[in-house]
């Protein structure tokens, strides 16, 4: 690295000015020269720093409403400038400009509040310029930065050539999730699937492993989104796996499908348990009622805070993990005891952007799937006609079923689901398990089924078991056949229009 001859100089050039003052404080006390403009540099001055303003060397003043002030010869010759370099420093000197040995620089919050004015321009040329040049330059994107930057300084009276490249890298990534989140606002005004997208990963956590103990895992957030990991807080238990992460938000979104008390229990990344009822209570012991052996080792979701009743079932049940909004604090106190069980509390999920999933060499990306309880959409279909509690059923079952692994049944009773056959090759069949789940409970149930019944076997079992409803999508080319054969039975049946296919 080069020696500077003169005063090291640093430009500070902020949005988010948390810690600012004392970098800037530690920085002078080091014998550095700082530059700022702007609402950085009236920040210093208040605080007593002596600061010299960006316009004292540019000679021009902030203009076009703040979108010009840094963009200049005099701060980029000083930030990009090679001072290596003969010709360089003969640039340097022939135009009176001095070199810059240290930006500090962060951007406009875009993601907070997307819209033309927080596309920053200036921040993003001076992070890419002093990047560019980490041979004599150290670039600070993040106040989280400035700690190590001053030790580091004060051990060796110069960042390292490490540092320098590993600041110059995130500083790099900085700016490309910038300009993801600026790009994906963008693709999202227009309506349509892009023709290019472009999203940027920050690893959130490292993982124990991935979906098996020889794979390597890792969670990242999308730059710019905040889903609901991004404020979970584990409050117990051992680390996150891969599969922990993935079932935990397998629970969480589906459980939160329902404004009533609901508890929803995972294994497997599908639904083993499903209830809503009056109280946390009551949905809890309800949805372990469903499948006691599935739930064993399961991921348990609750909309509801975690009360000490339910602390006191939890703990007959060995399971991987608990998420809910809040947690009573002798529930707390109760499940901590447990060392194997994660404990997470959680805001609700903040389901948003698209649906992402990877295949060799590319990804598929679809909408979000939204089922919800809204059954006025719906058509009878038949001679029979729902009650009111079946309909209510029907709803469960039909937002439970688009959570399921297809092909897939669900069997729902008194809100409750009683059976769930998932992930086979045949509709027959995800209906056999089911039913051969559900046993007695099976009869005067409702059935979901997530896409239509090609044949009239599929029914025939449900009937068979004492379903007493079946709500599907309809649109088979038999459609007319399966109405014949529910009406044969007695049964009522519900077209949604709408298929959930989950595979």
């Amino acid at each position: 690295m080069c020696q500077y001859s003169v005063v090291p100089r640093a430009l500070l050039s902020v949005y988010d000015k948390s810690g600012i003052v004392e970098f800037a404080r530690d920085l002078r006390a080091l014998g550095w020269e700082l530059l700022s403009s702007g609402g950085t540099a009236g920040v210093l001055a208040e605080a007593g720093i002596e600061v010299r303003d960006v316009a004292s060397i540019t000679g021009y003043p902030a203009i076009l409403g703040h979108r010009v002030v840094t963009l200049h010869p005099a701060v980029h010759g000083g930030l990009l400038a090679d001072v290596d370099d003969p010709e360089h420093r003969a640039d340097l000197a022939e135009h009176g400009i001095e070199p810059i040995a240290l930006a500090a620089v962060n951007l406009y919050p875009f993601a907070e509040k997307p819209g033309i004015d927080l596309i920053d321009v200036g921040g993003p040329a001076m992070v890419r310029a002093a990047a560019k040049n980490h041979r004599h330059v150290g670039v600070v994107t993040e106040p989280s930065q400035y700690a190590a930057v001053i030790d580091e300084l004060r051990n060796h009276g110069v960042l390292t050539e490490s540092t320098r490249r590993s600041l110059a890298a995130r500083a790099f990534a900085h700016t490309a999730a910038y300009d993801a989140q600026v790009a994906q606002w963008f693709a999202d005004e227009s309506g349509d699937l892009p023709q290019r997208l472009t999203l940027s990963l920050e690893r959130q956590a490292v993982l124990r492993y991935g979906e098996n103990p020889h794979q390597r895992g890792a969670l990242y957030r999308i730059s710019g989104m905040e889903g609901w990991w991004s404020t979970a807080e584990q409050l117990g238990g051992k680390e996150m796996s891969y599969l922990n992460v993935y079932d935990a938000d397998a629970a969480w979104s589906l459980v939160h499908r329902f404004d009533e008390p609901a508890v929803v229990i995972v294994k497997h990344a599908n639904p083993c348990g499903v209830a809503v009822a009056a109280d946390i209570e009551t949905a809890y012991r309800r949805a372990h009622q469903c499948d006691p052996v599935s739930a064993f080792g399961g991921i348990v979701g609750l909309n509801r805070p975690l009360s000490v009743s339910v602390a006191h079932e939890l703990a007959e049940v060995f399971t991987e993990v608990v998420v809910a909004p809040d947690f009573e604090p002798a529930a707390l106190e109760m499940l901590a005891r447990r060392k194997n069980l994660r404990i997470v509390r959680a805001a609700p999920p903040r389901r948003g952007g698209w649906s992402l999933r990877s295949v060799d060499g590319g990804v598929l990306v679809q909408d979000h799937d939204t089922p919800g309880l809204d059954t006025s959409g719906w058509r009878v279909v038949g001679n029979m006609q729902p009650t009111p509690s079946q309909l209510r059923d029907a709803a469960v079952a039909w937002v439970t079923c688009a959570a399921v692994g297809s092909n897939a049944i669900v069997l729902v009773k008194d809100s409750c689901a009683v059976g769930i056959g998932a992930g086979q090759q045949n509709r027959v069949d995800a209906a056999r398990i089911a039913c051969t789940k559900a046993g007695e409970r099976a009869t005067g149930s409702v059935a979901a089924s997530d896409a239509f019944f090609p044949f009239r076997d599929g029914p025939e079992v449900l009937a068979a078991a004492g379903v007493k409803v079946i709500v599907q999508p309809g649109g088979s080319q038999r459609d007319d056949e399966v109405i014949a054969t529910v009406d044969e039975y007695g049964l009522v049946m519900l077209f949604t229009g709408v298929r959930h296919f989950r595979h």
